[in-house]
């Protein structure tokens, strides 16, 4: 069984249980359930956007330990002041060490886009999204059919967030729809994996030429994002680099400057 699905696996008991306790009904009374969400398609492809996505990510099931004293609000406040486009906050507990107190406790900071980066296979999922004041959510395309893509997309939309839809390679082009928001390419192999944005480059070629994509992991330094821009990727979702420094704040607003 790969990782994927058995974090999937992991999480279906535990939601079940979460819906019972927490019923959709006191999702929709949370304050931030009110709130306008921010484009991240728009905040990628705004003339002076650096489109790097920077990701709070304490912990994976590849690497236990990246970053786990870091602090939410400071990191995250630093990414934006560091010129950061949007931001991923992971908010799976068991295999990332992140929860959604953490999406909570910045919303008011922070007046950029927040991606919502978990393993979402249920509308109720989409909701609590919204409750906890995300701006956008990630699907990935390998534990989702194509039916399930598209009724997670139009909920998010009913809720005024947008959907960044992941694949792992050009298998999963089938299960794109007119209605994703933005295409992320992961660059991690989940047979043997091994990182390289070689696969984002592979790829590009094959995308909806109107589609904003991104690339995901193994970026390592601005001279990535250039070659990455050339093939006509607008954002690129950058955590562990940044996560592993002692300041990733700092680590952020270095890579940006040198990307300019």
């Amino acid at each position: 069984m790969d990782i994927l699905q058995k974090i999937i696996n992991y999480k279906k008991p535990l939601l079940e249980q979460q819906k019972r306790q927490i019923p959709i009904e006191a999702l929709q009374i949370h304050p931030y359930f009110k709130r306008k969400s921010l484009s991240l398609s728009n905040a990628l492809t705004k003339p002076d956007s650096s489109g790097i996505i920077a990701e709070f990510k304490r912990r994976s099931p590849s690497k236990p330990a990246i970053n786990l004293t870091a602090d939410v609000q400071k990191v995250t406040t630093g990414y934006q002041k560091s010129g950061a486009a949007a931001l991923s906050v992971l908010t799976d507990t068991h295999f990332f060490g992140g929860k959604n107190l953490d999406i909570e406790q910045i919303r008011d900071f922070i007046n950029i886009p927040i991606l919502r980066k978990d393993f979402i296979f249920d509308t109720y999922q989409v909701y609590e999204a919204k409750s906890i004041g995300a701006d956008a959510i990630l699907l990935i395309a390998e534990v989702l059919s194509k039916d399930e893509i598209l009724q997670l997309v139009k909920t998010a939309h009913e809720l005024g967030m947008e959907v960044l839809l992941e694949i792992h390679s050009t298998s999963q082009l089938d299960k794109l729809n007119p209605y994703i928001n933005v295409l992320g390419i992961n660059n991690r192999n989940l047979k043997t994996f091994e990182v390289s944005i070689d696969n984002s480059i592979q790829i590009a070629g094959k995308l909806p030429k109107d589609i904003i994509k991104i690339s995901e992991s193994g970026i390592r330094s601005p001279e990535d994002i250039k070659r990455l821009r050339t093939y006509g990727f607008q954002g690129f979702l950058i955590g562990e680099s940044f996560m592993k420094t002692p300041a990733p704040e700092q680590a952020c607003r270095d890579f940006i400057s040198k990307t300019c």
